[in-house]
């Protein structure tokens, strides 16, 4: 079982990858980086993803099983589970940036972070091995 350095150094594998980060979304810090930065600071970079998962994590549309129009918190969004939601993909002109939540047994407040080039990159792919990695990551 992985762990952060050997987790990014993994996703760094695949064909495309720019730079990987492992972030607590709740905080915005980085617990590991590797490779290079959408802004050239991976910390800025960290804080930024992690208002995108924080967004996404806390929305009620995401939930599971969510049919319709809700002003009530999913049953999963309470202290300690894992978000609904599996992952994020935001799409720009150069790359693919990928937000993974990873479940741990404390709070699941983790994603990984994958930066892709477009041109190089394949996006189903690396979401495929990004899921296989993030569910074999183990943090201590």
């Amino acid at each position: 079982m992985p762990g952060i350095d050997e987790c990014l150094l993994e996703v760094m594998r695949l064909p495309g990858a720019r730079g990987a980060a492992v972030v607590d979304w709740t905080s915005g810090l980085a617990l590991g980086t590797i490779g290079e930065s959408p802004n050239g600071d991976h910390e800025a970079t960290a804080a930024e993803t992690a208002e995108v998962a924080r967004m996404a994590a806390e929305q009620p549309a995401f939930a599971l099983g969510a049919t319709g129009p809700s002003t009530a918190l999913p049953e999963k969004a309470v202290a300690g589970a894992p978000p609904p939601v599996e992952d994020v993909i935001v799409t720009t002109r150069a790359g693919y940036h990928i937000l993974r939540f990873v479940e741990t047994a404390f709070d699941s407040s983790v994603f990984v972070h994958l930066w892709l080039d477009r041109a190089e990159g394949n996006l189903a792919l690396a979401r495929i091995r990004l899921g296989e990695t993030a569910e074999r990551l183990v943090l201590a």
